[in-house]
């Protein structure tokens, strides 16, 4: 007997070879009927026997195309219309906007053959790719996830690629960006500082890598067109290239990443467990932070002072053509002044980029929505995100409750916004920092792009507490009948909570650089009794004077003399650069209080620690003193210093003796190595014993970590390791980072929560 079943299926379901899939499915199986995308997901009718309709169920779920992520079918009976075929119908428009969009994906192994393969028709051709592979997120200009829906529209394919496109049985089937030589994008050389004898867009692909691969092992600056914006391209074994790279981009000591030929390459620069090579030949492909090998390969100019370096592997065609036959190892950095949106348009980089690069490598692919390269940080072997952009975004939080549709505007500093769409929360790719015009114009396109995408509109509009923020004016000027201020420190445990599965209440411990506190204090070393929808603050570190405010963030001495000055009698030592009228002056702000807000901020203390330490009293980037000083610790040391909790509520952790302890040993002539260590055992020993005293107190044994100071690979790996030793379930970020990066989930889970009384 014939049952006919109409399904939905819902979730990564687009672009992902999904259609194909069931066609073949249903065509092994012996079901008739018809798959069409939509803009809720992928609708199926199905006729078959029942037993045949329960295998073809039982294949939907359990054989779907790797890049799939199905979060629900339903199914519902209808009456069979005898059809005798199978069908790939055309795509169309649902009441609502539900279907989730793939990410950009890697070059597959397939493609990879076809690109070196002398035989093959796309030997060479920087463009190659099928449904297993490729652009998705960065061309899509609207949803379904069709063709003419995305930048690709501009390119018709040849007889040849409109046969494999319709052909059932070929992995190109579907293949919305499918291209080859004859009708798809292609790549040039433009001069940019140096003058280029062959600039045309006529001649082949080869010629081109060619003279890439000239300019490059010469010493020169590539602009070099990717997937989701420019990157900008040297040999990272050439030092001269390597500084005159950082002095035209104007990037201070900031680690600059690399991309490497292959596995193999990787492994003679870094050590590589079996963990972190899954990482790196991931289908994401993101840039890993790994331990860099002594001595080094790579010219010292690529990380300065730091033990590890950010490594990937090339993942579109054209990465993989260039890198067989240029240096093995190449800076690949964002295409983009310091702190700026990366440019993506072909005019746009131009402008911008004219006075860094020498020449070019462009491409008439349009990107349609700029994307950086992902970081992640393995830690215990899992990753954990740094930055969270190409080959994961937007990929979606299931919240496990129903929502209103919100937007979150996110954080000042590593800005990302998330929106959400039925249960699931979608946060966007790394933005970057919010207090400069040309990022909060990007802020502005994006959001409009993807809320566009999902037809969100908003009933709340969450937001930083902070009122000076960009991202809080910006908030506060969107339409909609309800605005949330959620705590930063808050947002931060709701984001690690909602990427669990957590509601709460747990302690949360976050430690990051800055937030601004109900109380008109800078916080930043906070334990919290943490609900979504509420809080309690626990604990907190003792709070200092941060003399400048921000200014005291880029000189990190200023936040060590307000340190010394708290925790010691006059006169201090002299273990500060300060000329005498500057001391006296710095001296006067802390303690009249000018311009200087109070501080609990763990960020703060060990920068304060970093500049008595010597190793960075000056910063060039966000973070610096706190990378030199892990740098610096050595790992076989179990020293510590003495912690004095001083009951209350909150209770109060008092750093005075953190810093005589610390002075004291410099004064002995004990290294930096040695004290580095011993201050971060101490604040892992500081953590695990008031989460202990919360747990006796309140009863809670669930302990989420967040906050920019979790990205210390010592620090959260020590910690995790302490606090399971306690008997704590612990819980941190594995979808979102533990910095300002994950800050738009958290307040999308407590805009939620409060919403739906979660």
């Amino acid at each position: 007997m014939l049952v006919r079943k109409h399904l939905k299926v819902t979730g990564v379901v687009q672009g992902v070879g999904f259609r194909p899939f069931v066609y073949q499915l249903a065509d092994r199986i012996g079901i008739t009927g018809w798959v069409a995308n939509t803009s809720e997901g992928v609708i199926i009718d199905a006729e078959g026997e029942q037993d045949s309709l329960d295998r073809f169920l039982l294949g939907l779920r359990g054989e779907a195309p790797r890049l799939a992520r199905i979060t629900g079918i339903t199914s519902e009976d209808t009456t069979p219309t005898g059809d005798t075929t199978f069908t790939i119908h055309e795509s169309n428009h649902a009441a609502s906007r539900i279907a989730l969009i793939p990410a950009d994906v890697a070059l597959c192994d397939a493609c990879g053959r076809d690109i070196t393969d002398p035989a093959n028709r796309r030997f060479g051709y920087p463009f190659t790719n099928c449904t297993d592979c490729g652009p998705r997120f960065t061309i899509i200009q609207d949803i379904p996830y069709d063709r003419p829906k995305t930048t690709m529209s501009a390119f018709v394919m040849c007889p040849e690629c409109d046969r494999e496109y319709h052909d059932p049985l070929d992995r190109r089937f579907h293949a919305q960006p499918n291209a080859c030589p004859v009708c798809g994008p292609k790549i040039w050389l433009e001069p940019g500082l140096t003058l280029l004898s062959n600039q045309t867009s006529d001649v082949d692909s080869a010629a081109v890598l060619a003279a890439v691969t000239r300019m490059l092992s010469d010493g020169k600056i590539i602009a070099l067109k990717g997937l989701g914006g420019f990157h900008l391209a040297c040999d990272a074994a050439n030092s001269d290239a390597v500084s005159e790279l950082r002095r035209r981009k104007g990037r201070g000591r900031k680690p600059l990443a690399v991309m490497v030929r292959d596995i193999d390459v990787a492994r003679r620069i870094c050590i590589i467990s079996p963990e972190e090579a899954a990482i790196l030949l991931s289908y994401e492909r993101p840039i890993v932070l790994l331990e860099a090998r002594k001595p080094r390969m790579i010219a010292a100019q690529v990380a300065l002072g730091n033990n590890y370096l950010g490594m990937m592997l090339p993942y579109t065609p054209l990465h993989h053509l260039l890198l067989r036959e240029a240096p093995e190892v190449l800076v690949m950095t964002s295409g983009n002044l310091s702190e700026e949106p990366i440019a993506c348009d072909n005019a746009e980089a131009r402008e911008r980029l004219s006075h860094i690069a020498d020449a070019f490598l462009m491409h008439d692919r349009d990107i349609h929505v700029p994307c950086d390269d992902s970081v992640v940080r393995p830690v215990l072997g899992s990753p954990m995100p740094i930055r969270r952009a190409r080959g994961f975004v937007p990929g979606a939080i299931d919240l496990g409750f129903d929502c209103p549709p919100i937007i979150a505007c996110g954080a000042e500093q590593k800005n990302t916004f998330c929106i959400t769409a039925g249960r699931f929360a979608i946060p966007s790719q790394h933005i970057g920092d919010a207090d400069a015009a040309a990022t909060m114009d990007y802020f502005g396109r994006a959001v409009t792009h993807l809320t566009r995408l999902y037809d969100v509109k908003p009933e709340i509009v969450a937001h930083d507490m902070h009122p000076d923020y960009q991202t809080t004016r910006f908030a506060l000027s969107m339409p909609a009948p309800r605005h949330i201020a959620v705590q930063h420190h808050h947002a931060h445990a709701a984001a690690c909570m909602a990427e669990n599965g957590l509601v709460g209440p747990v302690l949360a411990v976050v430690f990051d650089g800055t937030g601004y506190g109900p109380d008109g204090c800078v916080w930043g070393g906070e334990f919290l009794e943490a609900r979504l929808s509420s809080y309690d603050r626990i604990a907190h570190l003792r709070y200092v004077p941060m003399p400048g405010g921000a200014a005291a963030i880029r000189r990190p001495e200023r936040m060590a003399l307000s340190y010394l000055l708290d925790a010691l009698s006059a006169p201090l030592p002299d273990i500060l650069s300060f000329q005498p009228e500057e001391l006296a002056l710095i001296t006067k702000q802390i303690e009249r209080r000018l311009g200087s807000p109070l501080t609990s901020s763990m960020g703060r203390l060990f920068d304060a620690v970093s500049a008595i330490l010597g190793l960075c009293r000056e910063a060039s980037f966000e973070g610096e003193p706190a990378v030199f000083l892990e740098m610096q610790a050595d790992p076989s040391e179990t020293g510590s210093y003495d912690v004095v909790i001083d009951d209350g509520a909150p209770a109060e952790v008092d750093t005075r003796p953190i810093i005589r302890g610390i002075v004291a040993d410099l004064s002995a002539g004990v290294t930096a190595a040695t004290i580095s260590a011993n201050f971060h055992n101490t604040v892992v020993g500081l953590t695990e014993e008031v989460c202990i005293r919360s747990r006796e107190s309140l009863g809670l044994n669930e302990v989420v970590l967040s906050g920019g100071c979790f990205q210390n690979k010592r620090f959260i790996e020590d910690s995790i390791r302490r606090l399971e030793e306690a008997g704590f379930r612990v819980f941190t970020h594995h979808i979102v980072p533990p910095n300002d990066g994950g800050i738009s989930l958290g307040q999308v889970a407590v805009a939620a929560a409060i919403s739906s009384s979660v």
